[in-house]
Order: C-alpha cells, then sequence, then structure tokens
C-alpha cells in the first residue's frame, strides 16, 4: 500500500478528534494530491504555531504570544471577567463576540472522582486577579454538568468576600427545543430558573 511514512502520518491525523481511520487517509490523500496548494502551507503552519506557542500567564489561553492577543487588546473590557474550564470553552465564547471582556481558564473543573482538587486548576490565579482589583463582574461560564456546577459553587464561594458582582451563564430550555426531547437534568435546570412572566 503505502510507505511507512505515509502510514505514520495517517495514523498521526486518525488520533486527532473528530478524525478515525477512514477519514484520516481520505485526509492525507488529498493532502498528497494538492502538494503545493494544501499539504506545504499546512506544514509551514504547523511549524510555526508549534515553534511560538505560549499558554498566557495571566489568563491561561493558548496562543503563540505570551501575554496573549485577548489580555493584550485594549478594546477589551477589563472589568469583565469571564472564567471557563477549558481553552476550547474561551474560543466557543468568543467566537460569538457577545462577552467583550477578558477570560480566565481554570485548566478543567473540580472532580473527585478524578482527584481533581481546586489546587490542580488555575483557582490561586483567578483569586490573585480578583484580589488585585479593577474587576466588577465575574462570570462563571461553566459546563452544565454536575462537576462544573460544583466548580462554580465553589467558585462563588471563594469569590464571595471580594467586591464584585458574581453571575452565570443562563441554562435551561434551548430556543426550538421540545419538552418530550429533554433530559431531566435539563428541564430540573430550566424548573430552577423559571421568571416571571412580562
Amino acid at each position: 500500500m503505502a510507505s511507512q511514512e505515509i502510514e505514520d502520518l495517517a495514523a498521526a491525523l486518525a488520533r486527532l478528534p473528530g478524525l478515525g481511520p477512514r477519514s484520516a487517509r481520505r485526509a492525507v490523500l488529498y493532502l498528497l494530491k494538492k502538494r503545493e496548494s494544501a499539504f506545504t502551507p499546512l506544514v509551514e503552519a504547523m511549524e510555526r504555531v508549534r515553534a511560538n506557542l505560549a499558554t498566557c500567564d495571566i489568563c491561561g489561553n493558548v496562543d503563540t504570544q505570551n501575554p496573549c492577543g485577548i489580555c493584550t487588546d485594549p478594546r477589551r473590557d477589563p472589568r469583565s471577567l469571564c472564567v471557563v474550564e477549558e481553552v476550547s470553552d474561551l474560543w466557543a465564547l468568543d467566537r460569538s463576540r457577545l462577552f467583550v471582556g477578558r477570560y480566565h481558564v481554570l485548566g478543567g473543573r473540580l472532580s473527585a472522582l478524578d482527584g481533581i482538587g481546586p489546587e490542580d486548576l488555575g483557582v490561586a490565579s483567578l483569586i490573585a486577579r480578583v484580589a488585585e482589583g479593577g474587576i466588577d463582574e465575574v462570570v462563571l461560564a461553566m459546563n452544565a454538568t454536575l462537576e462544573g456546577q460544583t466548580t462554580a459553587h465553589y467558585l462563588a464561594e471563594r469569590l464571595e468576600g471580594y467586591p464584585v458582582r458574581l453571575t452565570q451563564l443562563a441554562q435551561g430550555l434551548p430556543m426550538g427545543g421540545e419538552l418530550d426531547y429533554l433530559d431531566e437534568g435539563t428541564l430540573a435546570q430550566a424548573l430552577r430558573a423559571r421568571k416571571p412572566v412580562v
């Protein structure tokens, strides 16, 4: 079939999320066919990112500069801080362009089963950022899982003594969702977060 190097490339691509062995082989065949227009630019871009990859010392974002582009952007509101579990959550929220503040990446969530405690996350650096002052609001944007909500509750307790407004992302029924198709957890959260009809 193919040389060992090409097989190794397909195997490496197959380890990426969302790509299985067949998809990886198709990607490799495409790259080999389009060497100049796809393969070479991809390799060069990956090498540039690999050479310059850094984790932001301020927020924990992954970028090619430290501090990251979000932390150094003067258009961002430094008084508003959104706390997320992972870099992927930061990127998802920032893609929406609805939050104009800055972020803090915890690097995970509390999980007693996995042995992950506050000392394993970026909790201390979050508290230090808030303690410095200049932050009016902290948005707890944890995932709607048991561990995510436990983490949000823990952070709310830790930030209780600081003069910041604590908010949390709304949770519950999605627009267009039908009650019959929703799980019990989503329905329970929607009932707990009910509000008056205007």
